[in-house]
């Protein structure tokens, strides 16, 4: 079998790689993985360092945008996980073409090359994000698109064109929405990374608001998990709805990495909450439990505890980032 992940170099795609080249996943056993990375501020190849001398890694620099590299990756692949994308929802509100261009046309690329070259199977990694904000209850795949920024309007329009892809090519898409992700080696501009790190260097941490939105907690190893499963085992032209199971506001969440990094409510900074903040994200997992046999495993404060460790014990790294 061979697997190109788009993105692989990137916080969820290396930990997603590594995972199938240690042999994690028994249905991508002895898989051989190309890694399609644009290598932006966000993908780097320490992150592949583990499984860099694999024989079974392949490593190319480039553009999911470029139809030409495109079609040349995914000539002879099995399965594509399209990890890639702009994530970061402040870096959209101040400019959206980059979003547009990489979440969408980037998208399109890769289905229209995936379609030519008869992919066995295309998993679309989305996010919770593209449904909008829930006051009670959860959402489920049933549930229309409503997103609120530029990033996860981009998502959605990716997310629909895939399932487009399947209904007029019949190409095997999964979409999977997943809620948000945690542990090691997330770019330090996402919130648990950014927050660790600030008040591991005595810094204050910015609070949008007053701290109330709520986010529901996945562990990278717990998602990555469920993507192999879409991968062996969804139904294709379905979507995927993975939760973490923890639901904390953003002041909880504050106040669980004060007590782990040992410093005191006086490193809280509010400030003005982000323009259209959604209030509260909630994905309802059954439908991925009930077909697929998925759960998450890392219990989230022992989750949690490892990350902070992590950031602790790898300085350098993060602060290479900034």
């Amino acid at each position: 079998m061979r697997i190109v992940v788009t993105g692989g170099a990137g916080f969820i795609g290396s930990h997603f790689v590594r995972q199938v080249i240690g042999g994690a996943y028994p249905g991508l056993a002895g898989a051989e993985v190309t890694v399609l990375d644009k290598f932006t501020y966000a993908g780097l190849r320490a992150n592949l360092a583990a499984v860099a001398d694999s024989a079974r890694l392949t490593v190319v620099a480039g553009d999911v945008c470029d139809p030409h590299l495109v079609r040349r990756v995914l000539t002879g692949a099995d399965l594509v996980v399209h990890l890639a994308a702009e994530s970061h929802v402040d870096r959209s509100i101040e400019g959206a073409a980059e979003f547009v261009r990489t979440n969408v046309l980037g998208t399109q690329t890769l289905l229209e090359a995936a379609a030519r070259a008869e992919v066995a199977r295309f998993v679309q990694v989305s996010t919770d994000e593209v449904y909008g904000s829930i006051e009670q209850g959860s959402w489920d795949e049933a549930q229309p698109v409503r997103p609120s920024s530029p990033y996860s309007a981009s998502k959605a329009a990716g997310d629909l064109l895939a399932l487009a892809y399947h209904r007029t090519h019949g190409l095997p898409v999964c979409v999977t929405r997943c809620s948000n992700n945690y542990g090691p080696n997330q770019y330090p501009e996402k919130l648990i990374p950014l927050f660790v790190g600030n008040l591991l260097e005595g810094r204050t941490v910015p609070l949008y608001g007053d701290g109330g939105q709520v986010r529901d907690w996945l562990h990278v190893a717990d998602h990555c998990r469920a993507l192999a499963l879409v991968a062996e085992q969804g139904r294709p032209g379905e979507v995927y709805n993975i939760g973490g199971g923890t639901e904390l506001t953003n002041r909880q969440l504050a106040g669980r990495l004060l007590e782990l990094c040992g410093a005191d409510e006086s490193l809280i900074e509010p400030v003005a909450d982000r323009k259209g903040h959604d209030r509260r994200y909630s994905v309802d997992s059954t439908k991925i439990s009930e077909q697929l046999g998925y759960a998450p495993r890392v219990p989230f404060e022992q989750g949690l505890a490892r990350t902070v460790r992590w950031y602790a014990e790898h300085r350098d790294w993060w602060t290479a980032q900034r």
